[in-house]
């Protein structure tokens, strides 16, 4: 009898994706089957949403993670400076759902971002509330903002290294109120533990 725990959960009808790849999810699966990582939690059926993922501490979040969204065939979008989109990086790029983010336009990357999850049908838009990989106290409220603005939920993901275990968490819907709504987030991600320090 096979009591493993299955490498993914399902994907369900609504959330984006990309153009089928057999050959990369394959690779993407026994990358993360190699390493000893899986998926865990149940995805919400949510056209649009602000996805956020934590602890962020280490280079290796990175390749975990897109290992995970390539075997998942997930589709997410994120704002990526403009000066980066230069032949032959720009094509790379966007087949990753970076978008380039206008820096001489008078709507800010907040704005910009709201306005690009109202006009798709369908978006997850990824941000890290932590801002960078080294420890902080306190997280940037942008993605807060983001949700409320363009009244979409956030959907809290965690890397947790002692179990190799990309999680899928609750939605949070936004109660008007950043402060409380970013200490409710912050307790749900106490338990979750990082590579290179210990929890949020």
């Amino acid at each position: 009898m096979n009591n493993r725990s299955p490498l993914l959960p399902a994907v369900p009808p609504n959330m984006p994706q990309v153009k089928p790849n057999r050959f990369l999810r394959w690779l993407a699966r026994c990358t993360l089957r190699l390493g000893g990582w899986r998926v865990v939690g149940t995805f919400p059926d949510v056209p649009k949403l602000v996805f956020i993922i934590a602890p962020h501490s280490s280079n290796w979040d990175g390749f975990w993670g897109m290992a995970a969204k390539i075997a998942l065939g997930m589709q997410v979008k994120v704002l990526g400076k403009a000066s980066l989109f230069w032949w032959p990086l720009s094509p790379l790029l966007r087949a990753l759902g970076v978008i380039p983010l206008d820096r001489s336009s008078p709507q800010g990357t907040v704005e910009q971002a709201v306005s690009l999850i109202r006009g798709s049908e369908r978006m997850w838009y990824a941000i890290t509330p932590e801002g960078t990989r080294k420890a902080v106290t306190h997280w940037k409220a942008g993605f807060l903002k983001i949700a409320r603005m363009a009244d979409v939920p956030v959907l809290a993901a965690y890397f947790h290294y002692p179990e190799k275990v990309i999680g899928i968490g609750p939605l949070f819907h936004s109660s008007g109120d950043d402060a409380a709504d970013m200490a409710a987030i912050r307790a749900y991600y106490q338990p979750w533990q990082g590579k290179n320090r210990g929890t949020v």
